[in-house]
């Protein structure tokens, strides 16, 4: 019964399944440490021969219930919670990659994932090249290498909206070997589901709309279990040859489509202990039972919002997928019918500083560097998100000088568009 509902309803239901005298509501099980009769007992579960909880730093009742949420709504077969959504790409990318290996991602992504994955990741030797995601398959696929390892891309990117073919891109990854590992934070599983478009690893920074409030900064990994990573066996090695901090475990041999979250919660999140704790998971799945009517009401708004901005005679352009005759509407139409997302991405005529003197005009809109919950926010990533980055690198990421980030919340609408209006008067 359970697999026949809709996704609206495993919002609620999914997850936490009380038996007979346990809490209605998800209990906050906030203990580092959990008790056990005898010394084989532990042992067996340090040997991953039993499933169970011993330490928080690996698995928690409260965090692993709101995982198998979020991995039902995106419809996977695993998932972990990471402390952020900068940990979950992380994560992603070093659960299959070392030193020497390398990885393809869209050049348009987040700024501080660019920097993770251009100067971070490097450091330790692995590199990354960027390609645009607009670019035909047969200039992307000249990217790899021998040593490539994944393809990265985000579903929407942040901040240029611009909109992933995932098909193409799952197309490019397998005809390569490798997963396509799709960020889809901004469309969330509400709008958009990438593994039924090809996708295999899917990254959320639930820190934005899963959460929806601004409360908790957190990250999640959900993995489809449709990766075949025995195929390929000398490419993986870490999932298909013994694990030598394990007693010599094969991941895919003992854990079969649970390998990957599996080895990411035993290996990777043991040693480097990105948790996310079991009280910010604890207000996560509160937002994620509101997430489908959220979702609704900030796509219902944002594309009011995009229309009266795309006819104002100040605003030079409007990057929103939704708005008819956007470079990736049918896109859009194709992997979100329902909508896309509450961020829109535009600049006015006069540039740089008209754009930065209209931000500072804004009453209810906030200047943050939050994106995407339940209030009206704005943001320049040319001098916040992505401060870091070159002329150029700004340019390949997609984002414009003037670009202004407009994260439109849950507010009645006309009070979004009057704050925006008396803003554009004053410019």
């Amino acid at each position: 019964m359970k697999e026949a509902y809709k996704i609206e309803t495993k919002c609620i239901q999914s997850g936490w399944q009380p038996s007979k005298g346990e809490p209605r509501v998800l209990p906050i099980y906030q203990s580092t440490t959990f008790l056990y009769e005898n010394s084989d007992q532990m042992g067996r579960l340090f040997d991953l021969e039993d499933s169970g909880y011993f330490y928080t730093r690996l698995q928690n009742p409260t965090n692993d219930t709101v995982a198998a949420k979020i991995t039902d709504l995106e419809g996977g077969v695993a998932g972990m919670l990471t402390s952020s959504g900068q940990a979950a790409n992380y994560y992603a990318i070093f659960n299959i990659c070392e030193a020497g290996d390398h990885f393809v991602s869209s050049s348009t992504i987040y700024g501080g994932t660019f920097n993770l994955f251009y100067v971070t990741m490097k450091k330790m030797g692995i590199d990354c090249t960027f390609v645009d995601p607009d670019a035909p398959e047969e200039e992307i696929a000249k990217a790899f290498r021998p040593n490539t390892k994944a393809l990265f891309a985000e579903t929407i990117a942040n901040p240029a909206i611009v909109v992933t073919d995932i098909e193409k891109f799952a197309k490019i990854a397998h005809s390569h070997g490798v997963p396509l590992i799709m960020d889809n934070t901004f469309p969330t599983p509400i709008n958009c589901r990438p593994f039924e478009w090809g996708a295999d690893i899917v990254t959320h920074s639930t820190t934005k709309y899963m959460d929806g409030h601004a409360m908790c900064v957190g990250g999640c990994i959900v993995d489809s279990g449709n990766f075949d990573w025995d195929a390929h066996k000398d490419r993986f090695p870490g999932l298909t040859k013994p694990d030598p901090s394990y007693h010599g475990i094969v991941y895919t041999e003992k854990f079969g489509k649970g390998a990957y979250i599996t080895k990411a919660t035993v290996q990777v999140m043991r040693d480097l202990g990105s948790i996310q704790s079991p009280q910010n998971a604890f207000l996560l799945n509160i937002g994620l039972e509101t997430l489908h009517l959220r979702m609704a009401r900030h796509c219902e708004n944002a594309r009011k919002v995009a229309e009266f901005l795309n006819n104002h005679e100040k605003v030079a352009w409007v990057n929103y997928a939704d708005l008819p005759g956007d470079k990736y509407y049918e896109l859009a139409k194709k992997y979100m019918p329902g909508g896309t997302c509450g961020v829109i991405a535009f600049g006015l005529r006069g540039g740089r500083k008209v754009s930065v003197d209209f931000m500072d005009h804004l009453k209810m809109a906030a200047i943050v560097t939050h994106v995407a919950d339940a209030r009206t926010c704005v943001l320049h990533p040319a001098s916040h998100t992505h401060r870091q980055l070159s002329d150029e690198q700004l340019k390949e990421a997609g984002v414009a000088p003037d670009l202004i980030r407009l994260s439109i919340g849950i507010e009645h609408v006309d009070d979004i568009i009057a704050d925006l209006e008396q803003a554009l008067s004053l410019v």
